[in-house]
């Protein structure tokens, strides 16, 4: 078979963490030079999977993946790893070449530039925000010039400017990327095609055209599988009373039930799988501790600049059903805030005692990977009630199986919901959200937004996703780049 100039072929390939239950099922498809590619699927499809499996991090269970000779792939993963935060920058890139490279400034500032962001060769990892280290992690996969890049998340974190940047980059950028994301106008702006991931099949369908037609495409495939099997069950149900009605007679009315038999076997052979739409969460609500005084109390803030902390003075008091939006650039202290005030390591941001908190962190730290999903969420409960914690898993899609994996193992998308489903249960007076749309599948986040708009105690959040803040009604807002 002659593939042309095909970089990427996925054979029959089936792969599973549990061997029972593959998460991908017999994927067969490729992907040409130069494409731009959106990886699509419901949190806990294979989207990561698929990219672990182009590394070699993973193995198949069944099939092959054939790359063309000599492709170099590179990813920019979601998160920057822990055992990188003590790197320098000269130290974190020097790590994708093993040996000393002579002209390693000079790439770095190279990659930096095109990632739009300048930093100084010795400042450590852990020092930069984290829409500075998406930035940086998306540097690393650029300065090993590959064929293939891969993207995960890349939006996560990131400023309005830059995912312009990024967004014009890869419009212009002519080799193969492939990219997940749930940031919908982003691929739309690149996408050229799309690999569906059925979360209940396992099947992968590739799509041709930009984003917002290909979902289009999916959604009217399902109404016209659906229209098709309401068809035929009608014609099945018709034909089935007829045999009821005809094999209770003699002679020819015995001959044709049995044709007619015959044609429900056949209509029947003729049902379509219908593909499913991903699941939404159904609507929920954030049961708010009761608390009467002033939650928090902010007197000052450090803001970074030039690469420096400067502390400026405010004057923000929040009670309960007060909500507070922090904005600004990426690196001016936005999360290091939140951090603050969350572990009360800054005098200038106070929050009252026994208040209880909620804590949304970008990484996703706050959560014990080693712990199991149900004790993760029977330990936020001031009294265990397993029918109410199964429930309230349920309404964020975390069933069955789910509850007994240990957290690292769920995707990033599957996270973000189990903290949801923690701030159900704890019942906080305080929620701090640190970029609560990072790794959330696009059709969520609505309800999402509705449910933090009722909560009725106190917020602070940090979000550079401008269609989510829009859904909720900020009492008080402070824009760290406008008091610098």
């Amino acid at each position: 078979m002659d593939h042309g100039n095909v970089i990427i072929r996925f054979e029959k390939l089936s792969f599973g963490y549990d061997k029972e239950n593959p998460i991908l099922r017999e994927a067969d498809f490729s992907v040409r030079e130069d494409a731009k590619i959106t990886v699509m699927g419901q949190n806990g499809a294979g989207k990561s999977t698929i990219f672990k499996l182009l590394t070699g991090e993973l193995k198949p269970d069944k099939g092959n993946i054939h790359l063309k000779q000599g492709a170099r792939i590179a990813i920019g993963t979601q998160v920057m790893p822990k055992d990188r935060m003590e790197d320098t920058v000269s130290e974190f890139f020097a790590r994708v070449f093993g040996e000393k490279m002579h002209n390693l400034p000079a790439r770095i500032a190279d990659v930096l530039e095109i990632v739009n962001m300048t930093t100084v060769l010795d400042k450590k990892i852990k020092d930069f925000s984290g829409g500075q280290q998406a930035r940086l992690l998306l540097a690393y996969a650029l300065i090993q010039d590959p064929d293939i890049l891969l993207l995960d998340e890349p939006t996560n974190n990131l400023d309005t400017a830059g995912i312009e940047h990024l967004t014009g980059f890869l419009m212009c950028y002519a080799k193969t990327v492939l990219v997940i994301s749930h940031d919908a106008d982003f691929l739309n702006a690149f996408t050229e095609g799309v690999l569906h991931l059925d979360v209940y099949t396992g099947k992968v369908d590739r799509y041709e055209g930009n984003y917002f037609n290909v979902v289009e495409e999916i959604a009217a495939r399902v109404e016209r599988d659906r229209a098709k099997n309401a068809q035929l069950l009608k014609e099945i149900q018709d034909r089935k009373d007829k045999i009821n009605f005809f094999s209770h007679k003699g002679g020819k009315m015995r001959a044709l039930a049995a044709k007619l038999r015959d044609q429900v076997a056949e209509a029947e052979e003729n049902m379509v799988e219908v593909k499913r739409d991903d699941r939404t969460i159904r609507d929920f609500t954030i049961p708010a501790q009761p608390f009467s005084e002033p939650i928090v109390t902010i007197s000052s803030v450090k803001v970074i600049k030039d690469h420096e902390p400067v502390r400026k003075e405010v004057s923000i008091k929040l009670r309960k059903q007060q909500k507070l939006l922090i904005s600004g650039p990426n690196g001016i202290g936005k999360s290091t805030l939140l951090r603050s005030l969350a572990s009360e390591a800054d005098e200038g941001a106070v929050i009252a005692r026994d208040v209880k908190v909620g804590y949304y962190r970008q990484d996703f730290s706050g959560l014990d990977f080693g712990q199991t999903v149900y004790t993760s969420l029977e330990s936020i409960m001031e009294v265990p009630d397993n029918e109410k914690l199964r429930a309230v898993a349920a309404h964020f899609l975390l069933t069955g199986d789910l509850l007994r994996n240990q957290i690292g193992s769920l995707s990033e998308g599957q996270k973000g919901l189990l903290c949801f489903a923690r701030f159900v249960l704890q019942e906080p007076g305080l929620l701090i959200l640190d970029e609560p749309t990072n790794h959330i599948n696009f059709r969520h986040l609505p309800i999402i937004a509705e449910a933090l708009n009722n909560y009725q105690g106190c917020m602070i959040v940090v979000s550079h996703a401008p269609e989510f803040v829009a859904k909720i009604s900020f009492t008080e807002t402070l824009d760290l780049g406008i008091i610098s």
